[in-house]
Order: structure tokens, then sequence, then C-alpha cells
């Protein structure tokens, strides 16, 4: 490929990428854009979003659904491009959307790749050039443009998007590569970790639990901090844990991890009640069916099989009757329903992680303009930010959001 000289360029083909491109082109028709991506099929990643349906973005969001940089540049850049307008911005290429439980917003589809066809051929409507299967490896301001080489050739223009992503799922071309072109530019990076990821858990317990889900409360508790407790549904795996819960807790385990400070989760499998409920419950149970054996009563309050996990790890008899239960066991009993402690050894990494924490500083970029305060001409949306939203399609709309705001300032209208 010969050299190639345009007025955006956008490296990374992911949702926030895609997006850019499409707002750039469409308030600037007569500008050219390209977008180079490294995958042989940009937006590869959206195909994985949601378990395959895509949760284009949630009925409410909020500065508090996110974590990482200032939560005023957040507020800013989501109130520039909110639910509503995302929902009109799908309606407009042909994804009609459906709210689920939690707020979640699917197409009505059910299926993935119908937002990414949508992206993509609004893309080629617009007359925006896309270079699949070509890695940036080079990124180099001179003078008034930009010189990108890639694998495939070299490209030129006055301004640069980058859409990169972070290192979450690294089959679909996620390599973190971003972070070292950001690097070059000047920018400064906060260290990454995965986040939205399944925790691995030492010793036995939860291996004879795998399939299980309900609801639970957890409870994350890191040194030199208040606790943080978290509502949702958990699911126990051969490996150890997962589910919309799990997911939400996992970043702050690694931050604390990377931080070098003590962390500790458990599991209130009595969803927030506290000692005294608990073993009201259990007396209750004692009074009211004294015969029943225990294993059957606690039936009543956890998932059969987690009732008698837990038995067995406290050394009391399922068998034994519920109305025969000593004092001492009932109140080691209600302890452990309201605080489980899980041994947390590791997370299933980046292969496994919806979403990565860390990255760009916010402070180094304008939130009004999505541009880098560190290098004239440079842009920065999606992940690629120091900026992860909590499982339930918070980290597609700030992808949406940054790359409307980056797309309004690269293309104002001519």
């Amino acid at each position: 490929m010969g050299p190639v000289e345009a007025d955006v360029i956008i490296v990374g083909g992911g949702a926030a990428g895609l997006a850019t491109a499409i707002v750039t082109a469409r308030r600037n028709p007569r500008g050219s854009v390209v977008v180079v991506d490294a995958g042989r099929r940009p937006g590869a990643k959206i195909l994985l979003s949601g378990g395959g349906r895509c949760n284009v973005t949630n009925a409410v969001v909020t500065p508090a659904d996110y974590r990482g940089g200032s939560p005023n540049v957040i507020r800013r850049v989501l109130r520039a491009f909110p639910v509503d307008r995302t929902v009109e911005f799908f309606r407009q290429i042909g994804v009609t959307l459906h709210e689920e439980t939690g707020g979640k917003l699917f197409p009505d589809t059910h299926r993935a790749d119908t937002v990414l066809d949508a992206l993509l051929g609004e893309v080629k409507r617009l007359g925006v050039r896309l270079l699949s299967n070509a890695r940036v490896i080079h990124l180099e301001r001179r003078a008034d443009r930009f010189a990108v080489s890639t694998s495939t050739g070299h490209l030129f223009a006055p301004k640069v998007v980058l859409a990169t992503g972070g290192l979450s799922a690294p089959e679909t071309g996620c390599d973190g590569s971003g972070y070292r072109l950001a690097k070059q530019l000047g920018h400064a990076i906060v260290p990454t970790t995965p986040a939205l990821v399944p925790l691995v858990l030492d010793g036995d317990f939860h291996k004879p639990l795998s399939g299980i889900a309900h609801d639970a409360e957890w409870t994350v508790r890191i040194e030199g901090t208040k606790p943080i407790r978290l509502r949702g549904s958990m699911l126990w795996t051969h490996f150890g844990v997962s589910g919309p819960v799990v997911l939400d807790a996992s970043r702050f385990w690694h931050r604390a991890r990377l931080e070098q400070r003590a962390v500790t989760i458990s599991v209130n499998f009595l969803g927030g009640a506290d000692f005294g409920t608990a073993q009201g419950r259990l007396i209750d149970l004692a009074c009211t069916r004294p015969k029943v054996l225990l294993r059957n009563a606690l039936s009543s309050l956890v998932p059969s099989r987690i009732g008698q996990a837990v038995l067995r790890a406290l050394g009391i008899d399922p068998a034994g009757p519920v109305g025969q239960l000593t004092r001492g066991d009932r109140s080691r009993l209600a302890h452990a329903l309201i605080e489980w402690s899980l041994p947390v050894r590791d997370s299933r990494g980046y292969a496994h992680a919806e979403v990565t924490a860390g990255g760009v500083s916010l402070s180094e970029i304008n939130p009004a303009t999505m541009a880098s305060r560190k290098c004239p001409g440079l842009y920065l949306v999606g992940e690629v930010l120091d900026v992860d939203g909590r499982v339930g399609g918070f980290n597609l709309q700030w992808a949406w959001s940054s790359a409307w705001v980056a797309g309004v300032a690269t293309a104002p209208p001519s």
C-alpha cells in the first residue's frame, strides 16, 4: 500500500473507533476519514458483549457507575452524549433496543452482530476507508501532521484518534498498543489491571458447587478504605466464581493488589441480612420445624448444596434435626451465612476480562473535545483511557459518549 493522506486517522476499529468515524464523517462529509485496525474484522469485541447479544447501554447511566479517573471529566463526557441520544443513534442506523433486567439495553434481535453490521454499514455508507490487518507500529508528530507507520504501509493526517482499547479479550486484537503509542507522545499511563473478570479461588469448597447461581451481597475490604458492598447474582464454577457481582468486585481486588494493600472478600448468602436476623431465622426454623433435618431446613434460606457445603465446612452434621442445633453451632452457622470468606487467589486475567482498568490519565484529556493536553491533534476515546464501568452496558456507553465528543471536535461542520 502506498502512502495514504487523510484528514483524520482513527487507530482502532472497535466500538469507540467505529462510532468516532461515523460522527466525524457525518459532520464533515467532504473530509477523508481512515480507520486502521489490527484485526481481520474490525469490531470483534462487540460480538462478545452481553454474552453475544451486545449490551449496548443502560437505561440509567451516571458517573457513579464508573471508576478510574476524574468523576467530573466522566460526567462532562456522558452529558455530551447521554443514553437517549445513544438509543436514537442506533435507531437511525437500523438497530432498535429494548430494556431488560437491571436497565440493560439490548438490540431487539438479541444478536451482537446486528450492532456490528449496522456500524460497519454506516461506516461504508459514509465513505470511511477501513484498513484491516494493519497494525500500527509507530506514531509520530511531525510539524503539523502525524506520520502513522503500519504493518501494511504509511499514513499521514493532521489529526489522529486513539481508539485502540485496552488489554482485555486479546483474541480480538486488543494488545495494549494504544498505551505504548500514547506514551510515545508524552502521556502518563495509570497502571492497568483486568476488570470485570471471574475470580479464581483456592481450596475445594467451590468445586462441588459448580453451576449453582444465586443472589448474594459481597463485601470487599481493602486496607485503609471503607468496605465496598455489592449486590447481584454470582455463579460458582470449577475454578472459582463468576457472575455480575463477582465481575464488579474483581476490579477492586485487582487494584488493591496492584497497590499492595491487603484485601479480603466475603459473601453474605442472606442478601445483606445482619447477624441478628440470621440467628432469628435459624431460631424460627428450630421452633416451627424442629424435627426437620438441618440440611433440608437450611434449604429454605440458601440453595441446598450451598447450605450443605457450609455445614460440612463448619463440621456440623447436616443430617441432625434443626431443633437440636446447639446455641454455639447456631451462632457459628449464622455468622458463616452472612460473612463467608472467599479465598481469592487470582482472576482469570485479561483473556477473560471484559474491560481494562487503568490507562491514559484523564487529567491529560480535555473533556470538551477528548483532545490530548500533551500532543496537539491527538484525541483519545474508549477503553484506552483510565475509565472502567460496572457490568450492565456502561463501558459501551462510555465508548459511544467519548466517540461523539471526539468526532464533533475532529470534524466541525464545513
